[in-house]
């Protein structure tokens, strides 16, 4: 369906289509619009393909997703490429670049998989077998966030390693170059061989920043307390739309005037 459809919605998960309650149901009734319009819903989020299944399961969704922060692409329907697309590099590769980050800054990042089951649920707000899902990562590394004042220290070491760090609300992620949300947009776009898709594209934090960037109609989706200030900074100079309610049902408003806008009045 990727490669006939003219309008994509390519949204981030947390914060964006659902709150950190992991409640979906706001979505569920525009998700279902979408479909009968045949426009494709693409997750594009750091979760991993073990946790997209299970969301994708609940929500009916069978487009491609992307994963781990743009560093895979999955799908059934990406048949030509036996249902994935690597951009990422190796996790264990990922993780000796972390330590060795760690040494030159003097500063111990520590790795989302290394800390306690009790950590992880307090910063996630997962337990038990979500946990595991969590962790089942192979082309990314999430790990708690540093302190601000550190981050461009840590950004000069990244470069002799090839490697990007994108900060989300709750934690930063270490990605190869080759890999973030924006290059996986334009790598699955490649695949689709059909370069006059038009991209929504909707996101809650500055990890959702190449995601906004490689999108034609860019939404920002605030949490409870209001949008994230640092996207809205780094985002100060393009056109957005910013959503008047948070999370899911910010989410279903932009999306619904958007769909009405450019699909049901022109039908």
């Amino acid at each position: 369906m990727i490669e006939n459809s003219s309008i994509w919605v390519v949204s981030d998960v947390d914060g964006t289509l659902m709150d950190h309650s992991y409640d979906l149901t706001p979505a569920r009734e525009t998700i279902r619009l979408l479909q009968k319009l045949s426009i494709p819903v693409i997750l594009c989020t750091s979760k991993t393909a073990a946790e997209v299944k299970v969301i994708r399961k609940q929500l009916n969704l069978t487009d491609p997703y992307i994963v781990e922060n743009g560093a895979a692409i999955y799908g059934e329907s990406l048949s030509k490429v036996n249902g994935e697309i690597i951009l990422g590099e190796k996790y264990e590769n990922l993780e000796n670049i972390l330590k060795s980050i760690s040494n030159e800054i003097n500063y111990d990042l520590q790795p989302l998989n290394n800390i306690s089951d009790q950590e992880a649920t307090e910063l996630t707000g997962l337990k038990g077998h979500s946990l595991e899902l969590m962790r089942d990562r192979h082309w990314s590394m999430p790990f708690l966030n540093p302190p601000e004042n550190m981050e461009e220290h840590i950004n000069s070491s990244c470069k002799k390693y090839n490697v990007e760090i994108f900060r989300g609300n709750r934690m930063s992620h270490l990605l190869s170059i080759n890999s973030n949300k924006g290059k996986a947009i334009n790598a699955l776009k490649k695949y689709s061989n059909n370069p006059n898709i038009k991209i929504i594209g909707l996101g809650d934090s500055p990890n959702d920043l190449p995601l906004l960037m490689n999108s034609d109609y860019k939404v920002v989706i605030p949490g409870p307390d209001g949008p994230n200030l640092n996207l809205l900074e780094k985002l100060n100079e393009h056109k957005y739309s910013l959503a008047s309610y948070p999370n899911g049902y910010g989410w279903r408003s932009e999306i619904n005037k958007l769909i009405n806008k450019l699909v049901l009045k022109k039908q």
